[in-house]
């Protein structure tokens, strides 16, 4: 096994991406753009080809908006290819971006624990699961990172690097020097559920859902006092939209099974918006309507 002193200095050149969502391909996206070979992975086709058709109308729209030039578009497009999950033996690092699952998640890094490389980095790009259980499950906890990317990921600077219990200080360096190379703003949080950002966001988004639910105001209301008085960007119930309201579930279900504590208990109205396939822009349907 090499050195962890080998892992820190070696530069990330080649990643592989698991998981083609709107997470998935905006972190491919990204990385091609940074001049880093990326490959993107998937288990089910569809979800690969329209994970690549929103990176290639994404980079369409640049090209024909003035805000990126054609040689630069096919440059990125170049860096980019699909694989299965055989590719994992051939990079520096290995992001995983798939449902936000402990079992499912766990049983991943156990095959890429097992597939890649010794000096290969393991990241999560999971929102709110215990960066520390996935590190165990993949066998490799010293070289295991959590690599919190925001939604959309080519417009969001911020990506919250995830030191799980035994991940090594190399590997958040190196993980640091990735995130910076991506043009992004690296911060360091410790493995806690939710992390920084899900764990002051979400108790908002489900208040606001308590607050619709029990009638003091409408969807749009709650928003637009939210944006003009609060100064918030978008409102909430808008945020929790764009996010996805299954998304938003299985974190307060996350939180409030880690910290055992009611004030992370998921609104009712939202169990029940997700029960009816209304999850927001993805659905067409959520808190406001996309259709």
């Amino acid at each position: 096994m090499e050195s962890d002193e080998a892992i820190v200095q070696a530069r990330i050149s080649r990643v592989l991406v698991v998981g083609a969502g709107a997470m998935g391909s905006g972190i491919a996206q990204v990385i091609a753009e940074a001049g880093i070979d990326v490959t993107l992975s998937d288990v089910d086709s569809p979800s690969l080809e329209r994970g690549l058709a929103g990176i290639a109308a994404r980079w369409d729209k640049a090209v024909s908006t003035g805000k990126r030039e054609a040689d630069a578009v096919a440059g990125f497009k170049a860096r980019l290819r699909t694989s299965d999950l055989s590719a994992a033996r051939d990079v520096d690092l290995v992001i995983e971006a798939i449902i936000e699952r402990l079992p499912v998640k766990s049983a991943l890094f156990t095959e890429l624990g097992e597939l890649a490389s010794p000096s290969t980095i393991l990241a999560s790009n999971t929102s709110s699961i215990s960066v520390t259980a996935l590190a165990t499950a993949s066998g490799q906890p010293a070289r295991f990172v959590g690599l919190h990317f925001f939604n959309p990921v080519p417009v969001l600077p911020l990506v919250e690097i995830v030191r799980g219990m035994q991940t090594s200080q190399e590997t958040v360096d190196t993980a640091e020097q990735f995130v910076i190379q991506l043009g992004k703003t690296p911060v360091i949080v410790q493995d806690s559920p939710g992390f920084v950002a899900n764990r002051i966001l979400l108790p908002m988004i489900n208040e606001a859902i308590f607050t619709l639910q029990d009638g003091v105001a409408d969807a749009p209301g709650i928003d637009a006092v939210m944006k003009l008085g609060a100064a918030h960007p978008m409102g909430p119930l808008a945020l929790a939209d764009l996010i996805g309201l299954d998304v938003c579930l299985d974190i307060l279900d996350t939180l409030h099974r880690d910290f055992g504590d009611d004030k992370y208990r998921p609104a009712p109205l939202l169990r029940r918006m997700v029960a009816a396939g209304r999850l927001g822009r993805k659905s067409g349907q959520g808190f406001h309507d996309y259709a």
